[in-house]
């Protein structure tokens, strides 16, 4: 099984990518739009952090 770091990081092109994934169209777009949600969320705990902090 794999890690999900290691998910994480070929998402972002930072990890090596597996020799035997297929690469079809639909694959790729998959790995666009989870690498979107991927910030979106990084970038919403940011936010909500920021906000606590800021309250007290």
């Amino acid at each position: 099984m794999k890690s999900i770091w290691k998910q994480i990081l070929r998402y972002f092109y930072i990890g090596k990518k597996d020799p035997n994934a297929p690469q079809t169209s639909y694959v790729k777009m998959m790995h666009g739009m989870n690498r979107i949600s991927v910030i979106l969320f990084v970038i919403a705990v940011i936010i909500m952090i920021v906000r606590l902090v800021r309250r007290h």
